[in-house]
């Protein structure tokens, strides 16, 4: 429960963490990662990931993405600040590629010492730019292996603040109850406190296993303490993160295809109508092969990760794809190649309309011929 006592709490200090921020892209239609992962077989580090910690067996990758070390590289900020940070890409078949950087938190900081690095690193064209680079020669490397290579600008990004000891081992509710928690999450660096309805709202979305563990989630970072070390609730906060980049990208992608299919079905109104062949034919045609490529992507990524049980990873997945709005942007998509299935069925049915029309005008035809052959036999 959120209390007056928050402002007299001792700080929340930092044995052991490190911050792993995302930059997430979209390369193609399809990465064939076995292919990749041949192209690739002197890169350092390179290995299929999966999930280790109990209750992993309640999700599975469907296809285990492939990871590639990066090495270590300086980077300094717009604010000045130098950070020296691991690099890590991953790359999943349905051709999201993340970069991730990870630094660690020096021990014996605050989490309130945390605030500016964390305002500035969530949206940070630096880290983003320095992505995109890693992301093209990582593409050059693997050319061979993307299927439907495409350049598209979007992103998404991440960031997890990842801690495997804060100081005295606090209590689950004194860092729930902590306001710079919220603050950390949202990145509110300012001296002003988030009202409690903000804090409130952040913190929906709290989970732990242990009573030494914690997963406290929101929409673009995320709060994971975890004493173990394991990896997998930052690991499925990434996917769902590639899972959303890609339902973006399909939604804008149907945008473009629904105003196509608009233009070309008034182009191809306006065309003179031929007698043996309808205008909508061959658009009929492309629109049920685009129709069937989309609905093979959307389900390649709706497919990537099986869940089968209730466990506590599990639940951490589902409340991320709540707090990413990934079942709105899912309607929306569906909902679209709704209105392309309806388009082609539209189109289906003036192609069967003229065929008929036509058979039926050959049946006249050769009533008529065989009216004339019998008026000229007698």
């Amino acid at each position: 429960m959120l209390g007056p006592r928050d402002a007299t709490d001792p700080p929340l200090v930092v044995e052991e963490g490190c911050i792993l921020a995302y930059r997430i892209f979209d390369v193609g239609d399809e990465i064939r990662l076995e292919a990749a992962e041949k192209l690739l077989e002197d890169a350092p580090g390179r290995k299929r990931a999966k999930l280790t910690r109990e209750g992993a067996q309640c999700l599975e990758f469907s296809v285990p993405p492939l990871d590639i070390a990066l090495g270590r590289k300086t980077f300094t900020l717009g604010s000045g600040r130098t950070i020296e940070a691991e690099l890590m890409a991953r790359l999943y078949d349905y051709a999201a590629v993340s970069i991730v950087f990870e630094w660690s938190i020096p021990s014996g900081t605050s989490l309130d010492e945390l605030l500016p690095l964390c305002d500035e690193i969530y949206e940070s064209p630096v880290l983003e730019d320095a992505a995109r680079a890693e992301v093209g020669l990582l593409g050059e490397r693997i050319h061979a292996a993307i299927q439907g290579r495409h350049a598209w600008n979007g992103v998404e990004t991440y960031t997890v603040v990842f801690i495997r000891a804060l100081a005295g081992n606090p209590p689950r509710d004194r860092i729930t109850d902590s306001p710079v928690v919220a603050k950390l999450l949202l990145g509110e660096a300012g001296p002003k406190s988030l009202s409690l309805d903000a804090r409130r709202d952040v913190l929906k979305h709290a989970h732990s296993y242990f009573e030494d563990d914690l997963a406290i989630i929101d929409w673009n970072s995320a709060f994971v303490l975890e004493p173990s070390g394991s990896r997998d609730i930052p690991d499925i906060l990434e996917f769902g993160t590639s899972q959303l980049l890609e339902l973006r990208y399909y939604d804008g992608l149907l945008d473009l295809e629904l105003a196509r299919i608009y233009d070309d079905f008034d182009s191809a109104r306006r065309q003179r109508r031929a007698v043996f062949r309808s205008p909508y034919e061959k658009l009929a045609r492309g629109v049920l092969r685009r129709l069937v490529e989309l609905t093979e992507f959307t389900e390649r990524v709706d497919n990537a990760l099986k869940v089968v049980g209730d466990f506590y990873l599990a639940r951490v997945y589902q409340s991320a794809v709540r707090r990413f709005r990934i079942q709105s942007w899912q309607a929306s998509v569906d909902g679209k190649q709704a209105l392309v299935a309806q388009a082609y069925n539209l189109l289906k049915g003036e192609v069967d309309i003229r065929r008929s029309t036509l058979l039926e005008v050959i049946v006249i035809v050769l009533i008529l011929l065989e009216l004339v052959a019998a008026v000229r036999g007698k």
